[in-house]
């Protein structure tokens, strides 16, 4: 495989945050994928159970001071950085004090989900892409890991779908069960439509009973999937099967590194090509 740059956006990823079998495979999958020999950036948020002093958490003043707008509220956006212990890879913080400075994750003390849990993934989505602007760092490949992640596809595909940094990007999204969207409300789609869009753009995110599926919307804009497990929603299922698109199924072996690489092998040669056809 051919040098090329591959952006990790994720919510989790152990040791800094580890709720489910992705925070695991984000473990291993960026420095495998460096290791490899290619660029690897990691995009997360700061959530308030990272221990900052612990990895050694600084502000990248370069990259901070920008504002997020999430339904006509403006929130400030830190960028924090560290290095993935024992590797020599760094990973990219997104923090700002209201949404992420509580230790918690997405649940609160009783277990119950933050009612805000919508407002923070969209800030989380936003900023993401406005800080690989800011970095002019233009990737080959964006691998989108878990539903907090989920509009970045949307918003990558449509949004964003003529800016040189990611015209040329092949989405992939990894996800696994649940998503915690059946507890947003439809005020969902009002905050997460940006510039031209409305709240119609976003109909990909409604299921055919009207309500809302976090997976659904993101795997429609994605060039290709990684299943973490089996999709236990037989409505998202179906959709899944219809689409044409390369999809990878976790196989939960100990050694599943490998198999990741061919697949990313193979979107890295349909990038190339296309890159060949408009030689």
């Amino acid at each position: 495989m051919s040098k090329k740059r591959i952006l990790f956006i994720t919510h989790e990823m152990a040791p800094f945050v580890d709720t489910a079998d992705l925070g695991g495979i984000m473990a291993k999958l960026p420095k495998y994928i460096q290791d490899k020999g290619n660029e690897i950036r990691v995009l997360m948020p700061r959530f308030g159970v990272v221990n900052e002093r612990k990895h050694k958490l600084h502000e990248v003043v370069r990259l901070s001071g920008m504002n997020i707008i999430v339904d006509d509220d403006d929130y400030p956006l830190i960028i924090k950085v560290a290095s993935y212990p024992g590797a020599r890879m760094q990973v990219y913080f997104l923090d700002n004090e209201e949404f992420f400075k509580r230790k918690f994750v997405f649940l609160d003390k009783d277990e119950k989900p933050f009612e805000d849990n919508q407002d923070r993934m969209v800030f989380f989505n936003k900023g993401a892409l406005e800080i690989v602007r800011k970095l002019g760092w233009a990737p080959d490949v964006i691998l989108v890991s878990g539903w907090m992640s989920s509009l970045v596809p949307f918003f990558v595909k449509t949004v964003y779908k003529d800016d040189p940094i990611f015209t040329n990007a092949k989405v992939v999204y990894a996800f696994d069960n649940p998503s915690l969207g059946n507890t947003f409300t439809d005020d969902f789609f009002v905050k997460a439509s940006i510039n031209e869009l409305n709240e119609e753009d976003l109909s990909s995110f409604k299921d055919d009973s009207g309500n809302i599926s976090l997976h659904q919307g993101a795997i429609m804009h994605s060039d290709a999937l990684i299943m973490v497990n089996d999709p236990t929603d037989d409505a998202l299922k179906s959709s899944i099967d219809q689409l044409d698109i390369p999809k990878h199924l976790h196989n939960g072996e100990e050694d599943f590194l490998p198999g990741y690489l061919e697949f990313f092998k193979s979107l890295i040669e349909e990038i190339e090509e296309d890159e060949e056809d408009e030689e």
